[in-house]
């Protein structure tokens, strides 16, 4: 798992002033589902990823630490690999 989106996640959820009990009820998973994301154990399904980003007011590029201009374009990745 990414250090940098466990970093984010947790920075945001505080930023909101959130538990994360919070946070797992919203999503309606359990707490420790939740709490071993942010530590890095495990990490979100795409669909937790995206209610994630609603309930923390965040765009899934926020929380992967990806910056405008830096995104790989699929046909760019293609020809290199």
């Amino acid at each position: 798992m990414n250090v940098l989106f466990c970093q984010r996640l947790k920075e945001a959820r505080k930023i909101n002033g959130l538990s994360q009990k919070n946070i797992a009820e919203s999503l309606g998973i359990a707490d420790s589902s939740y709490a071993n994301w942010e530590r890095g154990r495990t990490e979100p399904n795409i669909s937790n990823l995206q209610n994630l980003c609603v309930a923390l007011n965040v765009s899934a590029n926020e929380l992967l630490g990806i910056e405008d201009g830096s995104q790989i374009r699929i046909a760019d990745f293609n020809q290199n690999h």
